[in-house]
């Protein structure tokens, strides 16, 4: 597939994770090209509520700057695709439910790649290539394969 120019990339929340909270210095390309605008990420309103459950957890022990600042990263980067769900492609199913909705957002905004490190999503990247959709790729493919061509794009 060759991505549009900003490639469209759909990011789970982990990769949000990675990159607005523990600052996960093997992502910072992909943070680097999303701040430059050489990629265009999307979310949508049940992914972005995900995103601000999880930010909550106590697990992650943020105090309320901490929450903020990663919400108001998000928001800054990711914007809110105004898309309606792709009736007329058959998805492949996730085995965990709660990432199905990567999937309808990746097909109905017509990403060029989901980016995740969740195992159940990275075993339908063939399926998804395969039905001329989008990419399901790691950030470490991300970076690989598509941080150096994306930074110099000018």
């Amino acid at each position: 597939m060759i991505p549009k120019s900003p490639a469209r990339l759909v990011l789970d929340t982990n990769i949000c994770l990675d990159l607005f909270v523990y600052r996960d210095p093997r992502w910072h390309r992909l943070l680097q090209s999303m701040e430059a605008g050489k990629v265009s990420c999307v979310t949508r309103e049940d992914c972005r509520n995900e995103w601000v459950l999880v930010l909550e957890y106590a697990r992650f022990a943020l105090d309320d700057r901490a929450k903020q600042g990663a919400l108001e990263e998000f928001d800054r980067l990711i914007r809110l695709a105004d898309t309606e769900p792709t009736s007329d492609v058959k998805l492949p199913v996730c085995k965990d439910r709660d990432d199905q909705k990567f999937l309808e957002l990746a097909a109905s905004s017509r990403a060029d790649y989901l980016v995740s490190k969740d195992k159940a999503l990275l075993k339908l990247a063939r399926r998804t290539r395969k039905l001329g959709l989008f990419d399901i790729i790691s950030p470490e493919q991300w970076v690989e394969h598509h941080a150096n061509n994306t930074l110099a794009i000018s």
